[in-house]
């Protein structure tokens, strides 16, 4: 059986965390689907379709990573794509505790699917997209928050 992994959130930006997490995994599936969720109670900083083009230029050339996007429920979304897991990072220990209930639920809901939680990496641990948004917001340099070669004005 393939596995799959759904790796699902905003990425409003896609930071440097949200790479390595990527780059760490890609020996633990066949096939990475980075997912980005529409949510409807923020206020994003990057169109939807910017965000997948974000994604699929920092993983061009890595023909098991691929970006696509999707409303609703995650687990509904994982069902859609035959996903064998949902890929998680934790920075923190209040990461933690919302992803463990989140886990849990998804369990209930898709008990086929398992959930893989993996740390960021401790230089990557004070980076968060609501950060970085305000940074952009603010006119600041958010280059160094970014993956290399992303130039955010290109996704404005």
């Amino acid at each position: 059986m393939e596995k799959i992994a759904v790796f699902a959130g905003s990425f409003d930006p896609f930071t440097l965390g949200h790479e390595s997490v990527v780059h760490r995994s890609v020996d633990l599936f066949d096939k990475i689907i980075v997912a980005v969720g529409v949510h409807s109670g923020k206020q994003p900083l990057l169109k939807i379709e910017s965000r997948v083009r974000m994604i699929r230029d920092i993983f061009e050339g890595h023909n098991m990573i691929f970006a696509d996007y999707f409303e609703g429920l995650t687990v509904d979304y994982c069902r859609r794509v035959k996903a064998t897991h949902m890929l998680r990072g934790i920075r923190t220990a209040a990461d933690f505790e919302y992803e463990r209930a989140v886990a849990q639920i998804n369990k209930l809901m898709l008990p086929e699917v398992e959930s893989i939680f993996l740390l960021t990496s401790p230089e990557h641990t004070p980076i968060n997209s609501t950060l970085i948004r305000d940074i952009i917001r603010n006119g600041g340099d958010a280059s160094q928050f970014l993956p290399k070669g992303i130039d955010i004005r290109n996704y404005l």
